[in-house]
């Protein structure tokens, strides 16, 4: 064969190991992105048992916005909150988890009327041996350790959160999402938890109207009777969750949605719900707003009413000054006869500043 041919064999087998090149990797990206689709269905259900090695606590983790969180130089960060949430959890390795900062603590602030409500609820009191309080600055830390002996101090580095944030500004979405990642790491490291935000009060036992079946469970802002319709408007401030490897993939899925959706863990969260429950087949409960109650939808009857939580409202002073109202009105139905308190008769008048 003389030297043309040669050269025009050498050309088509260039070409030809061109377009295999090319087919092949159209089948790689076709099957990643196959695979992509179908995350969310390969997901499996644990039965309790969490397989899923816990990262380090968040390190060098960006917002998106230039902030960025790092947690204490510790050489164990997770060895200290194991032992936090090992002392405080009950036998099914369940917590009451709540966040405060400086603004939440203070003397005569929200925290003080969310403890004081363990002890004037119904039965409610043995609650705080399992709550664990998370602080986010030194002085709201230094107050829990002054008050309650299950405390953990979430350092970060490079922000101040310890000053009352004002709603969906910046330092509050990054507050939130922080929130929602320290969640996550707890279901990592092996346990359930009942997050409860701390302008709620305590009154009776709202375990008793959550779905032992439910992978995740959330107050309402708007509770529409069905318990498990998305249509139900979400309140993450009052929400239960399972440590399973279905809930923990939820979580990580929810925490990549704010590249996607604007806004705080809550406001996401309620655009991905319907996908929650369609694709990953999560077991999803609303709370019904007349047990677990809010200022949003307000319920009247406290022979039901087992929180109250001050949302809807913006301001710690306004919350602070309502909720006061609220707990003074509970302690007065207490009060009663269990006859009149039975006869229903009782209706307060709150919110007063929140309505505002």
């Amino acid at each position: 064969m003389d030297r043309e041919g040669r050269s025009c064999l050498r050309m088509i087998a260039s070409f030809l190991l061109g377009v295999g090149t090319t087919l092949a990797l159209m089948v790689f990206y076709q099957s990643a992105d196959l695979n992509r689709e179908k995350y969310l269905e390969r997901i499996s259900f644990g039965n309790g048992t969490v397989n899923v090695l816990p990262e380090k606590l968040w390190q060098n983790d960006s917002f998106g916005n230039g902030t960025t969180v790092n947690v204490t130089s510790q050489e164990d960060p997770l060895k200290e909150l194991k032992e936090v949430l090992r002392k405080a959890a009950n036998d099914d390795n369940t917590v009451i988890m709540t966040q405060i900062n400086e603004a939440f603590a203070a003397p005569g602030s929200l925290l003080d009327l969310f403890l004081e409500s363990f002890h004037a609820g119904e039965n409610i009191e043995h609650f705080l041996k399992h709550l664990v309080i998370v602080a986010i600055d030194q002085n709201a830390y230094d107050r829990c350790k002054s008050l309650h002996p299950h405390c953990y101090f979430l350092r970060t580095e490079g922000v101040d959160y310890k000053d009352s944030k004002t709603y969906n500004t910046k330092d509050y979405i990054d507050m939130m999402w922080l929130r929602n990642k320290f969640q996550c790491t707890v279901l990592e490291l092996g346990f359930n938890f009942l997050f409860t935000d701390v302008d709620i009060l305590w009154l009776r036992n709202p375990f008793t109207y959550i779905s032992a079946g439910a992978h995740f469970v959330i107050s309402s802002d708007g509770f529409w009777g069905d318990p498990y319709s998305v249509t139900n408007a979400a309140n993450g401030g009052f929400l239960y969750a399972k440590s399973c490897n279905k809930t923990i993939e939820f979580y990580k899925f929810w925490y990549e949605a704010r590249k996607r959706f604007w806004g705080n863990d809550q406001d996401v969260f309620n655009e991905i719900k319907a996908d929650v429950v369609s694709r990953m087949k999560m077991r999803l409960q609303f709370l019904d707003t007349a047990y677990i109650g809010t200022f949003c939808q307000l319920s009247h009857d406290l022979n039901k009413l087992c929180t109250l939580h001050a949302n809807c409202c913006v301001g710690l002073d306004n919350k602070y000054h309502d909720l006061k109202i609220g707990f003074e009105y509970w302690k007065n139905f207490t009060a009663k006869s269990a006859d009149e308190r039975r006869l229903g008769n009782f209706h307060w008048n709150v919110p007063v500043m929140c309505k505002l």
